[in-house]
């Protein structure tokens, strides 16, 4: 039986792209719904700030980057983290990169 190897950097990353990016756009609302569901509250609660930011910094500064730049670090670092401890969490993290948003 093949064993499936899971690249936990690579997953991190992929993930923080779909979290950012639906943060930030329309599809927040069942993106979130998805999360909570899949992830629980703490990871809920942290995508609601991480919105929260990204319009802020939006309506600030009419769309400069860096918000969410910041934004996408600090989602690959927790879910790195995340991933770390609940390697389980793995397939949940790659099915939210994978939906469309």
């Amino acid at each position: 039986m093949a064993e499936t190897v899971i690249h936990q950097p690579r997953v991190a990353w992929q993930g923080a792209q779909a979290f950012v990016r639906a943060a930030g756009g329309s599809e927040y609302t069942a993106f979130a719904g998805r999360v909570v569901s899949r992830l629980g509250t703490d990871l809920y609660g942290e995508l609601a700030d991480t919105r929260e930011r990204l319009l802020t910094a939006a309506a600030a500064t009419g769309g400069d980057r860096r918000a969410a730049d910041i934004e996408l670090g600090r989602w690959r670092v927790r879910l790195e983290d995340l991933l770390r401890t609940h390697p389980e969490l793995a397939g949940a993290v790659q099915d939210l990169s994978a939906e469309p948003h």
